[in-house]
């Protein structure tokens, strides 16, 4: 017998509005900028979408509280790095609190300063264009100066709590 529907109103368990936005299969990133101090900074994040061609533009949202929220709303310049199936070990060390999330991933400095890490499905570098309050998150809008991707390779998905792979009939 298959699980009845759900439903999440105003005022529900918080639980359910989360099960209900897993439902939504999005691909993963990992988010990069170099801090005051000079050094990098990076977080995992699937709440990455494209906004406008023209001009060009995309967001990421970051949970207010994160640690690095002050790095990427300071910012002068971002990386968003979508992943590939193979870098599911990045986006895990990226998601936690590991103090030294670039040590054990290759990564090089990109042309605009943040992050680059290597391997990626794609790479978005860009201009912080606005900030924006949304709730317990920042909205982070950057303007695309350079974006390049590899066709060859295949996205690290998340759904419903878990990563997942594309499957082809």
């Amino acid at each position: 017998m298959a699980d009845e529907p759900r439903e999440y109103r105003t005022g529900s368990d918080p639980r359910t509005l989360r099960d209900a936005l897993g439902c939504f299969a999005t691909g993963v990133t990992i988010v990069t900028c170099i801090d005051g101090d000079g050094k990098p900074v990076g977080f995992t994040a699937n709440s990455f979408t494209s906004v406008s061609l023209d001009p060009p533009l995309l967001l990421v949202c970051i949970h207010k509280s994160a640690a690095c929220a002050p790095c990427l709303t300071d910012a002068s310049h971002f990386a968003v790095n979508v992943l590939q199936n193979e870098q599911q070990p990045a986006s895990i060390r990226f998601s936690t609190r590991d103090q030294d999330r670039f040590g054990s991933t290759p990564w090089s400095e990109g042309e605009f300063g943040p992050p680059i890490l290597k391997d990626s499905l794609g790479v978005f570098e860009c201009e912080r264009f606005e900030v924006h309050e949304g709730g317990d998150h920042h909205i982070v809008v950057g303007k695309v100066l350079k974006a390049s991707f590899d066709a060859s390779l295949d996205p690290l998905l998340y759904f419903r709590g878990s990563y997942r792979r594309l499957h082809f009939d």
